[in-house]
């Protein structure tokens, strides 16, 4: 009879499992095959040598967490005592990780909401804005309104915004919007002099103490840029998919062409013929079996691709109402794989995360009164946010979750630090981002070169033996530019986690502080 038993062992050159077992009658001298099988076929990686009692012990990096491990001593291998029943490994590293949560709110830069926190990059001393219309500059202030309005947010702003990396175009930009009137909430109140500019404006621990608890008790990444130097539509294509593109034919990956501003426009029925052929994240997912949700809270979205003018009218959204914030439904593998239902409404999270069963990946898509999108209040945005963060922290899954939370562009408000260019698209101004996780290394700033791509790498690493969006690997080819997760520029969120610290208890805050 052979047995073997798998425990986890980490250690500062890596993640290892120490396997060991024994076999009966005694084979002392002999050696046992220990192999595993990754959904492929059982597969040999060590041969140790039976010791005098016939037990044996091996510390090996196995690789990937979705996989089963098995003793085998060769000699007769029909009869079934010459195998050891087939074990689990325990997550080791990254596989700690069992449940991804991303939460995607809307339109803040980083400056805007983590400017003044003490220890992260934020706004230089001094630093002054030109205003073209009345002369002189703006310098940053502390904002105390709940209600924003923030800048024109479209690829044409990104470029005058960040003017050759001078850092200086916010207010002029501000400056383009129409007059406000009762009809046009999503104007831009300081171009016809009605009230003062906010783009210089900032927050704090006054208006936004619970970003700054979650800040302060886990990580907070201060150099997080949004993917794609754009507005909501293109960003939240990113944030699935790795690509913003507009195709002519929704079943030819061949006929899309690279879209930073227009891509195809969703807000078609559910049912109606798909707009996007370019492979997304569920199609990997669904092909290694990776469990997912897309949670829609039902309700309206603001933003428009005119958005330079910012005049657009709220539309509709929710689970079966494709929007710029709830693209998803419209990508043609999504609609093949059958798995358009996985798109849902946000209550099934909560009934998820208080059962116990979240899937292994989840993204959270907000409505326009919670989103913090300009002119949604602030500290609605943060008691929505505050809710999702308590009910995972409530969860039996709390102990294997990890939490990024971000805003999907910077929403026209100042920010300081200079995008680094990885392609044609990007990367966009620099955007708040938090991880939230019982391994996330407590009070931690990281400051590495990151965008929302680094979380489909980190997906990519924990469930999907690091494949990537990769049209020459990943079984599905398209014409997207470059593979956004193996950008030279791009870090690692893994490094925003300590795998051996005793995991970090909740931190359950209050809804309405």
């Amino acid at each position: 009879m052979v047995t073997l038993t798998v425990s986890e062992r980490t250690t500062s050159s890596g993640d290892q499992l120490t396997l060991s077992g024994s076999v009966s009658p005694s084979h002392g001298g002999q050696r046992i095959r220990l192999q595993q099988n990754a959904g492929h076929g059982w597969a040999t990686f060590a041969r140790p040598r039976l010791g005098r009692r016939s037990r044996f012990s091996a510390s090996e990096n196995v690789g990937r967490e979705s996989i089963q491990l098995r003793a085998f001593l060769p000699g007769d291998a029909r009869n079934i005592n010459s195998y050891s029943p087939a074990v689990t490994p325990p997550g080791q590293g990254i596989h700690k990780i069992k449940h991804v949560v991303v939460i995607m709110q809307e339109n803040r830069s980083f400056d805007s909401y983590f400017g003044t926190y003490p220890g992260a990059d934020g706004i230089p001393a001094g630093v002054c804005v030109p205003d073209p219309k009345h002369g002189g500059c703006v310098r940053p202030f502390h904002n105390p309104n709940d209600l924003n309005h923030g800048g024109p947010h479209s690829a044409a702003n990104a470029a005058a915004d960040i003017n050759f990396g001078h850092m200086n175009g916010f207010v002029g930009q501000s400056q383009q919007g129409p007059k406000c009137s009762t009809t046009n909430p999503n104007c831009s109140p300081c171009a016809q002099s009605q009230a003062a500019c906010d783009v210089m404006g900032y927050h704090d621990a006054r208006e936004i103490p619970n970003y700054w608890a979650y800040a302060h008790d886990f990580v907070l990444q201060d150099h997080m840029f949004e993917p794609n130097a754009s507005w909501s539509l293109p960003q939240h294509l990113f944030q699935v998919s790795e690509w913003s593109a507009f195709c002519t034919n929704p079943y030819a990956a061949s006929s899309c062409t690279n879209a930073l501003q227009s891509p195809n426009a969703p807000g078609a029925p559910l049912s109606s013929t798909p707009l996007y052929a370019w492979t997304d994240m569920t199609y990997l997912l669904h092909k290694y079996g990776v469990s997912w949700g897309y949670y829609v809270f039902k309700g309206s979205e603001p933003d428009c691709e005119n958005d330079a003018a910012m005049t657009c009218s709220t539309v509709p959204q929710g689970a079966t109402t494709p929007g710029i914030w709830n693209p998803l439904p419209h990508f043609t593998d999504v609609q093949q794989d059958g798995q358009a239902a996985n798109v849902q409404t946000l209550s099934n999270f909560f009934t998820a995360a208080k059962a116990g069963t979240l899937p292994a990946v989840s993204w959270i898509d907000p409505n326009g009164k919670v989103s913090e999108h300009p002119p949604a209040l602030v500290s609605a945005g943060q008691s929505y946010t505050t809710g999702l963060i308590n009910a995972i922290m409530k969860s039996p899954d709390w102990k294997s979750t990890a939490i990024f939370l971000s805003w999907d562009d910077w929403g026209g408000f100042y920010d300081h630090v200079v995008p680094p260019v990885v392609d044609q698209n990007g990367y966009g101004l620099r955007v708040p981002a938090i991880v939230i996780s019982p391994y996330a290394r407590r009070g931690y700033i990281d400051r590495q070169v990151l965008s929302h791509d680094a979380y489909n790498k980190f997906i990519e690493d924990d469930f999907l033996g690091s494949q990537r969006l990769d049209p020459r690997t990943d079984g599905r080819p398209d014409p997207r530019p470059d593979v956004r997760e193996n950008a030279s520029q791009l870090g690692n969120l893994a490094s925003d986690f300590d795998f051996n610290q005793s995991p970090l208890a909740p931190v359950i805050l209050p809804v309405h502080p």
